[in-house]
């Protein structure tokens, strides 16, 4: 599998040949965007609210359309041997078909480049010699700086030709990274491209060690399925859930780059505070009981507890006569509604219609004949509404949460024989000792994190809480039985894609089992794969990191890194004697690792971060803050430990293990830290260390 590197321009020249077409599809996919441009809604619609949603769409439409310098329009090539399939209506036997990240056609509507996501593309990825699935010729194409430079053919028929490994491939993996996340769609794995194309009706689980892609993946299926289900997806919605915002700034261009323009990203902080303003921070004890499953039941009970039954009629006066619905009625009546389980608010205002209806009830056999209008004005008058206040009052979510934070006898009441006194005690704003006093209204109060998920988990017991099509969550296995719920009701009527590691699990609530988190999630029934290859992080690398393993995730795999890289990894012992020679070796460390091509991230415990801040000023190099888009001028970034998880930087400079252990409130967590620290090198690694390593590395 020869790549092939020509600067002939004749038309016999295959590369040659290549580069025509690519600027031709370029020509034509200017054309599209003209013809967008062009468009004049005037002429196809007269009401401005139908004209306003159609601009906005010709508008995404053009951003779609957009050629982007950098990025190959096309990246392969499939030589079909006979008509199949989807082929049938886009060419005859032994036409090729160009692989790309968008489909671009020309003026008469035939194709010049196939979306990816197209069934007519899928053999790129799936296609070996093994099963070449029709595809006589696989051909890849290299680039360089926007440029088509080189190309590489795969004979799947010929059993003459070896199977080798594609060296554009791997030069596309292990090519520097400046910048935002890319998209992988040129290099997508046939295990990954299963992940991918998995259908929209159920969900899926990845569990992937660090280098695999899994982000990628789950990326490159909110791109698929918005393809292959736009109609349904446009109308539901979809959300990609990051760790923090550092995260989602770093992979925000890979669905543009594929040219999807309306997928929506947030963090779970952002889904759950929409009530309340996040000020404070529980200690670990705190967040763990607040982020327990058992929390959903201490509300549901706390939010019924407001039901009180008829303890007398309800009298609706109506002109001259009287109708009289004694208290047992309305008692079967509530009876019947907690017995559905319904909302609480859905059964607010469902009762005032019961009771209504018992009034028209007695109407009709009075010899009336009265309607829905009737029915309405019924459950409208004063008895009525007074009635339902006193039985089954409105609930505003916060200030439930607010009650059971602040009242220890409320919280005892609807937590008996769920919480211990200790764990209520744990939560309690007002106890001696918790450093909180109590609040005097939603407002005023301290809402941290875990308290916002308790209000929406309220809220939903109140409304239900509008579910989208599809929801990917990342770096999935930090997040609470609380917090997995508040996604879960995110996509209770679609699907979800959930990603994580359980070795790179860091917070004191991180779930135990793929098993136990989609229970929480509602989505017990997702199919959970794993993936194990790793394309990214060097061979040397990985296995140095995977020491950690027995201890911080007991028989979880290891990742087996596909890629050769030796020397890629540097353990330095630093003198501890002398004041500050940890922080020159870590710049010198830094200015080493600048000299090489792409992007270099110093990774530190967050309490090293000020000094190393200082002794990189003072030494001349400027550097960035996680979630800072690193530029060809600008390539170091200082990253807090705590930041680094889901990053990723062709070079790492990681100082003092040691401190990024300690930094974490128990040894496994902090060994999980360091786990996700160590596997954040694309390139190179060097390890720079004044205390002993932990012992697992020594």
């Amino acid at each position: 599998m020869p790549a092939h590197e020509h600067e002939s321009d004749t038309t016999t020249d295959p590369l040659a040949h290549e580069r025509a077409h690519l600027a031709a599809s370029r020509a034509a996919l200017r054309a599209m965007r003209e013809d967008a441009q062009a468009l004049n809604i005037r002429d196809v619609t007269a009401n401005w609210v139908n004209a306003a949603v159609l601009q906005a769409q010709i508008a995404d439409r053009i951003k779609s359309l957009a050629d982007l310098s950098h990025t190959p329009l096309f990246f392969g090539r499939l030589d079909y041997l006979h008509v199949v399939g989807a082929a049938q209506a886009e060419g005859a036997e032994g036409e090729q078909f160009y692989i790309g990240r968008r489909h671009v056609h020309d003026a008469d509507g035939d194709p010049m480049v196939i979306d990816w996501r197209a069934p007519v593309s899928q053999p790129f990825y799936r296609a070996s010699r093994k099963d070449p699935l029709d595809v006589g010729q696989r051909r890849r194409f290299g680039y360089t700086g926007g440029e088509l430079t080189a190309y590489e053919d795969e004979h799947l028929t010929d059993p003459t030709e070896t199977e080798r490994t594609s060296k554009l491939l791997q030069a596309e993996i292990e090519r520097p990274r400046v910048g935002p996340m890319r998209d992988i769609v040129a290099t997508i794995q046939p295990e990954q491209d299963e992940i991918v194309r998995s259908g929209l009706g159920g969900s899926v689980c990845v569990q992937g060690g660090p280098g695999t892609g899994k982000t990628a993946v789950g990326l490159h299926r909110v791109a698929y399925l918005l393809y292959a289900h736009r109609e349904r997806l446009a109308r539901t919605g979809t959300l990609v859930i990051g760790p923090n915002k550092s995260f989602l700034h770093y992979i925000e261009q890979v669905l543009p780059a594929l040219g999807e323009m309306e997928v929506k990203q947030a963090t779970v902080d952002d889904l759950v505070t929409a009530q309340v303003e996040v000020r404070s921070t529980d200690d670990a004890r705190a967040a763990v009981v607040k982020g327990d499953a058992r929390m959903a039941e201490v509300l549901r009970r706390a939010i019924r507890s407001h039901v009180t039954m008829p303890a007398e009629p309800v009298m609706v006066v109506r002109g001259s006569r009287r109708w009289r619905v004694p208290a047992y009625e309305i008692e079967e009546m509530v009876k019947e509604l907690l017995a559905r389980d319904m909302r609480y608010g859905a059964a607010h205002e469902a009762l005032p219609q019961r009771i209504a209806h018992a009034v028209l009830v007695r109407m009709e056999e009075a010899g009336e004949a009265p309607d829905d209008r009737v029915q309405n004005a019924v459950a409208r008058t004063p008895a009525v509404k007074a009635a339902v206040k006193a039985i089954w009052p409105a609930v505003e979510p916060s200030k439930l949460v607010l009650r059971l934070l602040s009242d220890p006898e409320f919280l005892a009441a609807h937590a008996d024989g769920l919480l211990s006194e200790d764990e209520q005690k744990t939560i309690l704003w007002a106890l001696p000792g918790s450093g909180k006093k109590p609040a005097r209204s939603v407002k005023s109060a301290k809402w941290s994190a875990a308290d916002a998920v308790l209000i929406d988990e309220a809220a939903d017991l109140v409304a239900r809480t509008h579910s989208l099509g599809h929801v990917v969550i990342d770096e999935a296995q930090d997040l609470s039985p609380m917090q997995y719920r508040a996604v879960g009701r995110r996509c209770s009527t679609g699907s979800a894609t959930v990603l994580g590691d359980l070795a790179q699990g860091t917070t004191p609530w991180s779930t135990r089992s793929w098993e136990e988190a989609l229970h929480h999630l509602g989505k017990s029934d997702a199919v959970v794969e794993e993936l194990t290859a790793g394309f990214r992080v060097p061979r040397e690398v990985i296995a140095y990191a995977s020491r950690l393993l027995p201890l911080i995730s007991p028989g979880l795999a290891a990742v087996e890194s596909v890629r050769e890289s030796p020397g890629s990894l540097s353990v330095r012992a630093v003198g501890a004697a002398e004041t500050g020679a940890l922080d020159a070796a870590v710049v010198a460390a830094c200015a080493e690792s600048l000299e090489q091509e792409g992007s270099t991230g110093l990774i530190a415990a967050d309490a090293r971060i000020p000094a190393l801040a200082e002794a990189l000023t003072a030494a001349g190099h400027s550097y960035l803050s996680p979630g800072q888009e690193t530029t060809a001028e600008s390539r170091l970034t200082l990253v807090p430990a705590s930041l680094a998880k889901g990053l990723e930087y062709d070079y790492v400079v990681l100082d003092e293990p040691a401190a990024v252990v300690d930094g974490e409130p128990d040894e496994r967590t902090g060994l999980r830290r360091l786990y996700v620290a160590l596997t954040r090198a694309v390139s190179g690694l060097i390890v720079l260390h004044a205390a002993p390593l932990p012992e697992q590395l020594g």
